[in-house]
């Protein structure tokens, strides 16, 4: 059941929460989830803000020097235990399969 701090579960958001289940324990930065789900950052630099700010995300920033890799720093996007748990929920309830695999956070 949903609680006031949790994010509102447009078609988008569950899109970028497959994602982050998909390619657990990966972290992802916004341009590979861009990438994967043809949503545009307009739309999903929001809903990323959205989840971060309901603990189902945590992010930072990748550990590189921008002048040697030639491009600036990416903000590097996890899934937390919350939103894993959260996430495999809301899909079970939409009748969405999802991985079986347990994570350690």
């Amino acid at each position: 059941m949903a609680t006031a701090k949790d994010p509102r579960l447009s078609h988008q958001t569950l899109r970028v929460l497959r994602v982050f289940i998909d390619q657990m324990p990966e972290s992802l930065a916004g341009s590979d989830i861009s990438k994967r789900t043809g949503i545009l950052s307009g739309t999903l630099y929001p809903i990323l803000i959205r989840l971060e700010s309901s603990k189902w995300l945590a992010s930072e920033w990748e550990t590189l020097d921008p002048s040697e890799a030639g491009r600036p720093r990416k903000r590097l996007y996890r899934l937390t235990a919350i939103g894993y748990n959260k996430t495999n929920g809301a899909l079970s309830a939409l009748g969405v399969p999802s991985r079986k695999a347990q994570w350690t956070f």
